[in-house]
């Protein structure tokens, strides 16, 4: 007996758009991340692109618990000698709140070349306006 393995149809995706205002990081993260691999689909396959396209908007109206907002820190790191950097949450959120949401859902997805395409469907933007308006996005209500 053959395994049945699903034919992904590329044109078949669906554009979700998600408000991220008052949402909690970490939930809304998980929520995004299962949209992306396609665990929602009847189709998921763990090796297989089936996800659909998301759009995050109010990027810096995203909500962390705790003191996490002063003690969780992001570090980058330059490729120098002591080019280390470390921001917290609250200085993230100042300059490019993108990041917040980008952090949290690739720490979420594969760490291979799937998790690079699945990264590609992300799309996340601060305040209310996004540029996907051609694509008729539905907006996603979350169970958090």
């Amino acid at each position: 007996m053959k395994t049945y393995l699903p034919k992904v149809n590329v044109d078949a995706r669906k554009w979700h758009v998600v408000d991220a205002e008052g949402k909690v990081l970490g939930r809304l993260a998980v929520e995004v991340a299962n949209i992306l691999r396609g665990k929602n689909k009847a189709v998921f396959t763990p090796h297989l692109d089936a996800g659909d396209f998301v759009v995050v908007i109010n990027a810096e109206k995203v909500v962390v618990t705790g003191k996490k907002e002063t003690q969780k820190r992001y570090m980058t790191y330059s490729g120098w000698k002591g080019g280390e950097k470390y921001r917290t949450v609250a200085e993230v959120r100042a300059r490019t709140p993108e990041r917040l949401i980008l952090h949290a859902v690739k720490g979420m997805i594969p760490k291979n070349r799937l998790g690079d395409r699945l990264l590609t469907k992300l799309k996340v933007y601060r305040g209310s306006q996004h540029p996907h308006k051609a694509q008729k996005p539905e907006a996603l209500t979350l169970n958090n």
